[in-house]
């Protein structure tokens, strides 16, 4: 077994702030030593709710916590030429450089993909910005709201016309543009590492959270180039551009929601096999009647059967239907809300969660954490979010600075 999980040899330099950093913190997850770069007094991204103890503090936000688990941190002023002299050398030490600065901005310090790789020709150099590095686009002003409107995604979530006919687009959870972002960049950072472990070339990396929004867009543009179809947002299910597919998420006896999936394509087998669970409840109606055994009469009773469904669900618990389902091969599963996902067993099982130490506050908190299981090298939470600063010192003596150059650094607000 490797020790120190699969990129345990790896070190990344990440200027990323909030659009970047869950990038750093799944290759912290995979073994790498993460240094991540802030300006003196900390990262923006330290003043985002909520608070341990509901205390503002730049140590104690939850969200940072999360977020930049894993990882060492430096406080360097890289607009100073001190400073950027300080990042330039600890890039040259590095694999990766992850930056998330408008374009232009790093170049123009001297800190741009020419300069750095030209000194280290294996660097790998990513840029990851909203809209790429040029285009029409690439200097405009964005959130993860504008990201997630832009890419397509809130055109798909929301009611249905059915539902609501004059409701609005709903974005899905906060930060999903932002994740979106840093998964690609990481699946294109593990693919430069490759190409350079068999060319021995590093290269600049432009990765568009744009364009990543768009292309997890699923069916909906490959759907519009194949047919001039626009996929429509449907109530608590897939967007789709048929119109209205049967309704889902029915509740049960306990007050909360099973999920039920099931569409045109649904076989009459299947429809017999729930068609005999339900018949023990007396609530089958005619679904076991010898003419849903016809494929094209089962296609054209789909809102009959999710009434009828309708009608089931509430005489059993959400999760007497999800066991049930379960039981008899049907992909249907329980609406959870967070304190019931927390109590099941499975994560338990898997090893998931993962206890936190926090020695500052004398404490351990729980973490979600463990993502991926590697045979021969584990990946880990290693420790907790770092302090402001906290690895300022080790890491530049780390890249041959002594502690007068660090003092001498410090004291001209350089560090």
């Amino acid at each position: 077994m490797r020790p120190g999980g699969p990129l345990a040899d790896l070190r990344m330099v990440e200027l990323a702030g909030e659009q970047g950093q869950w990038c750093g913190r799944l290759l912290a997850d995979l073994g790498a030593d993460v240094v991540k770069v802030e300006p003196p007094g900390g990262a923006p991204e330290r003043r985002v709710g909520p608070w341990y103890r509901d205390e503002p503090h730049p140590d104690r936000s939850l969200s940072f916590w999360h977020y930049n688990s894993g990882k060492r941190a430096i406080t360097v002023d890289i607009e100073s030429a001190e400073g950027a002299a300080v990042l330039r050398r600890l890039v040259a030490g590095a694999d990766v450089f992850l930056e998330a600065r408008p374009p232009g901005r790093l170049a123009a310090l001297g800190l741009g993909p020419d300069e750095l790789r030209g000194a280290d020709p294996r660097l790998i150099y990513c840029s990851l910005t909203p809209f790429g590095q040029d285009g029409p686009w690439r200097d405009f002003q964005t959130t993860d709201l504008v990201q997630l409107a832009a890419g397509g995604q809130m055109a798909q979530c929301g009611y249905d016309e059915e539902d609501d006919p004059d409701a609005p687009p709903i974005a899905p959870g906060g930060g999903n543009a932002w994740h979106i972002g840093c998964h690609f960049a990481l699946v294109a950072i593990s693919a430069a590492i490759v190409y350079r472990d068999m060319s021995g070339e590093g290269q600049h990396l432009d990765v568009s959270i744009h364009e990543a929004c768009s292309l997890t867009t699923e069916s909906a543009i490959p759907t519009y180039f194949s047919t001039g179809r626009v996929v429509r947002r449907q109530t608590g299910r897939h967007s789709a551009w048929s119109m209205p597919r049967p309704r889902t998420q029915y509740l049960c006896k306990d007050g909360t929601y099973i999920n039920a999936m099931f569409n045109q394509r649904i076989s009459p087998e299947r429809v017999r096999i729930f068609a005999e669970w339900m018949d023990e409840y007396g609530a089958a109606d005619d679904l076991l009647d010898e003419r849903y055994r016809d494929a094209q009469v089962v296609e054209e009773s789909q809102e009959h059967i999710a009434d009828v469904l309708h009608a089931f669900f509430p005489q059993i618990t959400a999760e007497e239907a999800c066991r049930g389902a379960q039981e008899r091969g049907l992909p249907w599963g329980a609406v959870r809300s967070v304190d019931e996902i927390l109590a099941d067993p499975h994560w338990e099982d898997r090893g998931y969660w993962v206890d936190v130490e926090h020695p500052e506050l004398d404490d351990s908190f729980r973490y979600p954490g463990i993502w991926g299981l590697y045979s021969d090298s584990p990946l880990a939470i290693t420790r907790r979010a770092p302090l402001v600063g906290e690895h300022t010192a080790e890491v530049l003596a780390e890249i041959g600075l002594d502690a007068g150059e660090i003092e001498s650094l410090r004291e001209g607000g350089a560090i």
